[in-house]
C-alpha cells in the first residue's frame, strides 16, 4: 500500500481493489471452459494443426490458472474468503502442481524487495539482458519438456525427502516462481480428478496428450516469457516505475502467452491487491495522471525480446 498511495487517492484505490465472487466463478470457469474446447475442436477435426493448437492454449490456460491462484494468493479472486481460500488452492493451484499456502508467503517477499537483493526472485532477472544464444538454449529446453520434467522430478524427490525428513531444506527457495510446491498428495488427488474426467469425457489417453504434455512443454515456455517480460533488464532499485514492466499485448499475445491481464504487471505492483480483471483500468488511470514517460512499458513482446537480449 506504501506504493499505490504514492500515486492514488484512497477514494481511486478503494473501488480498483474490491473483489467480486461474480468475477472470481466467471474467470475460473472460463479458464476451464477455453481448454475443454480445445480439445473439442481436436476431437472434431483430428489433425496436426488442431493438436498443436490445443497444447499452445491449453499450457497458456495452465499459466492462466496460475495467474487466478495468484490473484487468491493476494486474497483478491473472490471476495468470500472461503472460496477464495480453497478455489484458489484446489482448482487452481493443484491441477498445475502447486501450493498456494507456500506460493502466497514466497510471493509476498517478492513484492517487500522487489528487484533488490533480498528479492526471492532476483536470480531469474539478474542474469539479463543475455545473449541471443542463451536463451534459444532455455526456450528449446522448455518447449521439448527438459524443463518441465526436471522441475516435475525435483518437486516429487523433495516431496519424499520432507515426508522423511521434516528438517529438509525447503526447495521453494531453489524455484522461484515456479508456482511449485513440496507437497504431492493434492496435485495428485487434482491430477487423478482431472484424468477420470478426461477419460469420461473422451480417451484414457487426453490426460497424459492435453494435461501432462502441455504442462511440462508450452506451460515452461510461457512461464519464462511471463517472468523476462515482468522483471529481467529493469532497474535493480526501490524505483517501482522502472524495476517492473508492464507489456501491451493483442489478443493473439493473450490466447496464447499472456491471459487474464498478467502483461499490466507494473500496475499490480503499485496496487499487488487489485483483481486482474481491473488492473488495466490501473494502467489508463496512471497515464491519465500523467505518468507514461516515467513508466517501464514496453509495446509488445518482441520489444522485450530486444531489451532483454545481447548481440
Amino acid at each position: 500500500m506504501q506504493h499505490a498511495k504514492k500515486y492514488f487517492s484512497s477514494d481511486e484505490i478503494r473501488p480498483l481493489a474490491q473483489r467480486s465472487n461474480f468475477m472470481g466463478a466467471f474467470l475460473v470457469t472460463h479458464c476451464f471452459f477455453t481448454i475443454a474446447l480445445a480439445i473439442f475442436v481436436f476431437s472434431i477435426w483430428p489433425n496436426i494443426f488442431t493438436f498443436i493448437m490445443a497444447v499452445m492454449i491449453i499450457g497458456s490456460r495452465q499459466l492462466g490458472l496460475a495467474i487466478l491462484m495468484h490473484d487468491s494468493a493476494h486474497r483478491a479472486l473472490f471476495a468470500n474468503d472461503f472460496l477464495n481460500e480453497k478455489i484458489g488452492y484446489w482448482v487452481c493451484g493443484a491441477p498445475i502442481l502447486a501450493d498456494m499456502f507456500a506460493y502466497r508467503h514466497y510471493h509476498l517477499m517478492h513484492h517487500k524487495h522487489t528487484q533488490t537483493e533480498k528479492d526471492p526472485d532476483l536470480n531469474l532477472s539478474k542474469p539479463f539482458p543475455t545473449s541471443i544464444r542463451s536463451i534459444i538454449r532455455r526456450i528449446i529446453r522448455d518447449i521439448t519438456g527438459q524443463t518441465g520434467i526436471k522441475s516435475i522430478y525435483n518437486q516429487i524427490r523433495t516431496a519424499f525427502k520432507l515426508a522423511f525428513d521434516k528438517d529438509a531444506i525447503d526447495s521453494l527457495t531453489k524455484q522461484p516462481q515456479s508456482f511449485k510446491g513440496n507437497s504431492m498428495s493434492q496435485p495428485i488427488i487434482a491430477n487423478l480428478l482431472l484424468f477420470i474426467v478426461m477419460w469420461i469425457a473422451g480417451e484414457w489417453w487426453w490426460w497424459f496428450t492435453f494435461w501432462l504434455l502441455p504442462l511440462v512443454t508450452w506451460f515452461q515456455l510461457v512461464v519464462r516469457i511471463r517472468s523476462m517480460a515482468e522483471h529481467a533488464a529493469t532497474d535493480f532499485s526501490d524505483n517501482e516505475l522502472q524495476n517492473v514492466r508492464t507489456t501491451y499485448a493483442n489478443p493473439i499475445i493473450r490466447l496464447f502467452l499472456a491471459p487474464y491481464w498478467v502483461n499490466y504487471h507494473l500496475e499490480h505492483h503499485l496496487i499487488m491487491h487489485v483483481p486482474c480483471w481491473r488492473l488495466k483500468k490501473v494502467h489508463s488511470l496512471l497515464l491519465k495522471k500523467g505518468y507514461a514517460d516515467k513508466m517501464k512499458v514496453s509495446k509488445n513482446y518482441f520489444d522485450v525480446f530486444k531489451q532483454v537480449t545481447t548481440n
